[in-house]
């Protein structure tokens, strides 16, 4: 047989079997490897995930996720990072574009329990359930989360208060503030644990329009 006779899909084969394997780019295989995690987390009613399962989810060994993370633990902190700087990120711009008072307490919970139904896998890492078993101080960090997130909706609460002149604006906004906080971690607790069958929005604005 000539060269001529080669086809052109065994010249492609031969090409890619030559081709050396693409690289990722400087910090793409990180954000790859938080995205896979994001993934698994997603899957309902999942197990404790292992370094050995994402590496297997990655076709990838053990040895190359450490390469980009210490440890599992760094792993959850770069979710957390993530959650943190979207939803304060989000948050800032709702008190910047609202005035303050209860419709912008509204946005705050609302926009807090959309990105959740949005992002099923980092709504196990807000409530919890996936860091059962991994370190103490992750939980503490998202329990200082919802700490940061509290003490936006009591600000602008406050606010709306003294513009209405309450006799007591702090301490409404307190108990308003916190009401509003143990409502989002219900909802998004009821989302995880219902193998995110029950969307966290489920008669949200009739929700709010009671409490705020």
């Amino acid at each position: 047989m000539s060269d001529a006779d080669i086809s052109s899909n065994e010249m492609a084969a031969a090409e890619s079997v030559a081709a050396p394997r693409k690289r990722p780019k400087p910090g793409e295989r990180r954000v790859q490897i938080l995205q896979a995690l994001a993934t698994m987390l997603e899957q309902p009613g999942a197990e404790r995930i292992t370094t050995a399962a994402l590496a297997a989810k990655l076709d990838v060994s053990e040895a190359a996720l450490y390469r980009h993370f210490a440890s599992k633990a760094q792993m959850f902190e770069g979710l957390i990072e993530f959650i943190e700087q979207s939803v304060f990120t989000l948050i800032n711009q709702i008190t910047e574009r609202e005035p303050a008072g209860a419709q912008q307490a509204a946005r705050i919970v609302a926009m807090l329990i959309q990105f959740a139904e949005k992002n099923p896998g980092m709504t196990r890492v807000m409530v919890g359930d996936a860091l059962v078993y991994e370190n103490e101080r992750l939980q503490q960090r998202m329990n200082q989360f919802f700490d940061k997130v509290e003490a936006s909706l009591r600000q602008c609460l406050r606010e709306a208060g003294e513009a209405q002149q309450s006799a007591t604006p702090t301490v409404e906004a307190q108990v308003r503030a916190s009401m509003l906080t143990s409502f989002i971690a219900g909802r998004l607790q009821r989302f995880a644990r219902s193998g995110f069958k029950r969307a966290p929005s489920e008669h949200l604005e009739a929700s709010l329009k009671r409490m705020v």
